[in-house]
């Protein structure tokens, strides 16, 4: 099934773009800023272009496979000048001449990929006016001209481009997609980590503002007696911990929010606001779907691919500069006179054939060798085809495995929060009525505040997982449908 998602998503991130650029708040979900760097962002113009030039090899080589029609024209050349002469007797003299020239050749050009060779037709005209001596014109046309260029016994270059060229434009194809979903996994490595660096504000000024409630507090017991002097101290210097600690994190920040910005090409003055995405894909993966649909969509196969086929093509292209005999023949009728009419009816054939070959006496065994470097290096080719495919199945399993256990994580990280949190607001009552030690109460709000953090470093985990699984196998689970676009049409919108 293939989805047009990127056209929406272009039109989606440039509505919120258009929000953003005069500035102020802005609240960006995931998904919103993943749809605005799919298209903003430089890895992503990066991608487009490397697209757009493999796209255009592309068109060209389909250009190959047609007829080309051209012409050639000369018009005019005018020569008063000298020229060498050789005499009757083999001496040379020089001689002046003055004329006038013009020539056109319209010829259809089909290049022939089952045997290699070229086959033209051609149709020309010449014109000639001398001005010293007999003057006069002349006129020469050759009305129909077929011709044939062949090679023999050489490598095939039309038919191995045939083979090549397809798997190179889907490789391109492949690999724009999966760059598309890196740059989705980059923009959750710079999300989470302004994400991260909110959390670690908000925590700090919570952390801050519950510190001076317990030192006021721990003054009023103090004034009391009810807590010792080391017990105040103790408070105080949670406040001042806080304090330094939300001044840190405050700069941390800003530094994380310009990083985000930049990917996103927004203005300097926008205030990030980024949200917790909680609803995280219920999508089970196994391993034996996620490594069948990556061995079909992935660029690594057609990488692969190609790369055999290339040394394939080397090993013939030795072979076939073992000897080099070409065939070229030529018919059709041509005619000379006076004006341009005659010259068109008193026609006469005009037949061209010949071979030539060149062939190696004494090399001392070059081409011999050129041929086994190539056979040497395309078997280094299929030893490194074998590893990398037995890295990239393992690579998919390991893969695999680890985002199954990244959902387990983060149930379990998700409790650890919930439980972490009740249990601070608990001892802070406790502590409030006397009934807890300042030791016990901040052992309680860094556990309380760990588990946050962890929570939100699980979820990073899981959606860095998650877009890893999309690149590898451009297939997403969540609505069981390929990742694919109309290329065509995208590389015309952009």
């Amino acid at each position: 099934m293939k989805q047009l998602f990127l056209p929406f998503i272009f039109v989606a991130s440039s509505a919120l773009c258009a929000l953003a650029q005069s500035g102020g708040e802005m609240l960006l979900s995931l998904d919103d800023a993943i749809a605005m760097a799919r298209v903003r962002s430089v890895d992503a113009a990066e991608a487009l272009d490397e697209l757009r030039s493999s796209y255009w090899e592309w068109r060209s080589f389909k250009a190959e496979q047609l007829p080309e029609l051209t012409f050639k024209a000369t018009a005019p050349s005018y020569a008063r000048q000298y020229s060498s002469y050789m005499n009757e007797d083999g001496g040379y003299s020089f001689v002046a001449t003055n004329t006038l020239q013009a020539s056109g050749q319209l010829a259809l050009t089909q290049n022939i990929p089952l045997t290699g060779g070229k086959i033209s037709v051609n149709s020309s005209l010449d014109f000639l006016r001398q001005y010293d001596g007999a003057t006069g014109n002349r006129f020469m046309s050759i009305p129909l001209a077929v011709s044939l260029s062949q090679p023999l016994f050489g490598v095939n270059n039309l038919r191995w481009d045939r083979r090549i060229e397809p798997v190179r434009y889907a490789e391109a194809k492949a690999a724009f997609l999966s760059a598309t979903e890196d740059v989705a996994r980059l923009t959750v490595d710079y999300y989470f980590t302004l994400l991260m660096s909110r959390e670690n504000v908000d925590i700090a000024r919570q952390n801050l503002e519950n510190a001076e409630r317990l030192y006021d507090v721990a003054l009023e017991k103090r004034r009391m007696g009810m807590i010792s002097q080391n017990d105040l101290l103790q408070m105080e210097l949670n406040v001042i911990d806080a304090r330094s600690s939300l001044t840190d994190n405050l700069s941390e920040l800003k530094s994380d929010m310009f990083r985000l910005r930049a990917f996103l090409d927004l203005e300097d003055d926008v205030d990030i606001v980024p949200s917790v995405p909680e609803d995280v894909p219920q999508a089970e993966i196994v391993f034996a779907d996620a490594l069948d649909r990556a061995l079909t969509n992935n660029k690594f196969v057609k990488t692969m691919l190609r790369q055999q086929l290339e040394a394939d093509y080397e090993v013939a292209k030795a072979k076939g500069d073992l000897r080099e005999i070409n065939l070229f023949a030529q018919i059709g009728y041509t005619g000379t006179d006076n004006d341009f009419n005659g010259a068109y009816r008193h026609l006469r054939g005009n037949e061209l054939a010949s071979v030539g070959f060149s062939l190696p006496l004494v090399d001392w065994g070059k081409r011999r060798g050129r041929v086994k470097v190539a056979e040497s290096r395309r078997r280094v080719t299929e030893s490194r085809i074998r590893r990398e495919t037995m890295n990239f199945n393992q690579d998919i399993f390991i893969l695999v495995e680890r985002f199954t256990n990244q959902r387990h994580q983060l149930d379990l990280a998700v409790k650890a929060a919930e439980i972490a949190g009740r249990r601070y607001r608990t001892n802070v009552e406790t502590y409030m009525i006397g009934k807890l030690s300042p030791l016990e109460l901040n052992d309680s709000r860094a556990s309380k505040d760990s588990s946050r953090r962890e929570y939100i470093n699980q979820l990073y985990k899981f959606w860095n997982y998650w877009y890893q699984i999309r690149s590898l196998t451009l297939y997403d689970y969540s609505t069981r449908g390929d990742i694919n676009i109309d290329f065509e049409k995208y590389i015309n919108i952009h």
